[in-house]
């Protein structure tokens, strides 16, 4: 759950010691590196960074915990050295790892990728260049400053980025360029990397287009915005109240009538699955779950993070569209 008022004071302390740990960064932005670092702030796009390191790199997550809510991590001394050797920073962007925006904004020689900038949605304040390049974002001005303790709106972009096939795509290749820029000799190595990524992340695109050819128009419910992305391109329309999802999203109790509204689409099966988020639960979305297996509505499971085990993404994602495509067949 979102708790944005509780974060506040920490995450405010992890800013200083980021910003202790990076003012004492000097590496040279202009010297060729022959093993880059990249730094992520969850283990799913440390496995989309991955895919394009392949051996000619190191990819370091921050947050890996299959259980827990990454809205809530909170980066720790280790994480802010890692951070401050970082060759690219790979974010989600949309305030959703804030703490790495404001990171980077204290270091000259960090490439940064941010994967909801490519898609046109302000991240952070983009007030200075990286190794000399200029991070505009494909001609998108930052200069919005925002906390961590963002609250989400219903005329907010979907932060949850990483739910976009388009966004992954970009972020990826966008990867490829940088990581060629700071190890010139692998060059090709990445890009091809990210080319065999992006054959992969097709394969994803075709089993959506498969929903959308046999479902398209078809109601779920999501306990929170967290597939929207991924929904909209299989054609499927979240009919949950927004007003419910919105609470559920700042960590906040919904309504009385709003959590009826959402009981009704269960108990009348005008939604045809429930869409769960695993990572931000608590009494009253365990509630909602029980309503849907009592109504017998399907239950989708999506993840902030890769469950354990699962080391890819296509593999993560291929799993939970095919569950979605199985519970939408029932």
């Amino acid at each position: 759950m979102r708790h944005p008022l509780r974060l506040v004071a920490a995450v405010a302390i992890a800013v200083l010691a980021l910003a202790a740990a990076l003012t004492g960064c000097s590496t040279d932005s202009d010297k060729n590196v022959t093993r880059p670092l990249v730094v992520t702030s969850t283990n799913v796009w440390g496995s989309v960074a991955q895919a394009v390191v392949g051996e000619h790199g190191t990819v370091k997550a921050l947050y890996s915990s299959p259980d827990g809510d990454p809205h809530e991590f909170t980066p720790s001394a280790a994480d802010s050295a890692q951070i401050s050797d970082a060759d690219v920073v790979l974010m989600n962007g949309a305030h959703y790892d804030q703490y790495l925006a404001d990171a980077t904004k204290r270091t000259r020689t960090v490439a940064i990728v941010d994967a909801a900038a490519l898609l046109g949605i302000e991240s952070h304040d983009d007030d200075h260049d990286h190794d000399g390049h200029d991070h505009d974002h494909d001609g998108h001005d930052h200069g919005d400053d925002h906390d961590h303790g963002h609250t989400h709106s219903a005329d907010a972009p979907n932060e949850h980025v990483f739910y976009s096939l388009s966004a992954v795509r970009k972020a990826a290749d966008k990867l490829a360029d940088e990581l060629a820029t700071k190890a010139p000799d692998h060059a090709a190595d990445y890009r091809r990397n990210a080319a065999a990524f992006g054959v992969q992340l097709d394969g994803l695109q075709a089993k959506l287009a498969a929903i959308a050819a046999k479902h398209r128009g078809a109601r779920v419910a999501q306990t929170e915005p967290l597939g929207g992305y991924l929904l909209a391109a299989a054609g499927i329309t979240d009919a949950a109240p927004p007003a419910f999802t919105n609470a559920v999203a700042n960590g906040q109790s919904p309504s009385a009538a709003d959590r009826a509204k959402m009981d009704d689409l269960l108990t009348s099966k005008t939604v045809k699955a429930l869409v769960y988020n695993t990572q931000s639960t608590d009494a009253v979305t365990d509630s909602v779950r029980a309503t849907a297996e009592k109504a017998g509505v399907p239950v989708v499971n999506f993840s902030e993070s890769l469950p354990a085990g699962v080391t890819s993404y296509i593999d993560w994602q291929g799993k939970q569209i095919d569950a979605l495509a199985q519970a939408l067949d029932k």
